[in-house]
């Protein structure tokens, strides 16, 4: 999955997830892409800086931090469902706990495993912007990483 900033003709920011960018290409000319405030069609993607602290690919060795603990019950997340902040804490824990961490090699290793120059496994790393388009377009199944979420003090 790929998440784009998006942007509609009345200048109403939104993000808009796809399997991939031929994905979003496809949903975006044949109408689909709509504006969630104002239900425009013309939606165009947004310059966007990269959030991707880390990047997920296909690794069985732990990383080198511990897991992320869970967020107690009665605290409040800023702008999430409590339900989805847990989930996406109990995801990045998963990830941490059971992929291999690569670091800033993320790109190449994940290159090295797609065109089958070292075995198979899962990790997660730290990818440029520019290194993640790179990815996508060579057809490297990777997906950003949620941060997790904010907690109101």
């Amino acid at each position: 999955m790929i998440v784009y900033s998006l942007v509609c003709q009345k200048g109403h920011e939104f993000e808009g997830w796809f399997r991939d960018s031929a994905a979003f290409e496809a949903q975006s000319a044949g109408g689909k892409v709509l504006c969630p405030s104002c239900s425009s069609r013309k939606v165009t993607k947004a310059i966007m800086a990269p959030r991707l602290s880390k990047a997920v690919g296909h690794g069985k060795d732990s990383p080198p931090e511990a897991a992320a603990p869970q967020p107690a019950a009665d605290t409040q997340v800023r702008g999430i469902d409590p339900k989805l902040a847990t989930m996406l804490t109990e995801l990045r824990a998963h990830v941490e706990k059971n992929y291999d961490y690569v670091g800033e090699r993320f790109a190449e290793e994940a290159r090295k495993i797609h065109y089958g120059e070292t075995e198979e496994r899962r990790i997660y790393g730290e990818a440029k912007a520019e290194d993640v388009r790179s990815l996508l377009d060579e057809g490297v199944e990777i997906a950003p990483l949620p941060p997790l979420p904010r907690r109101d003090s």
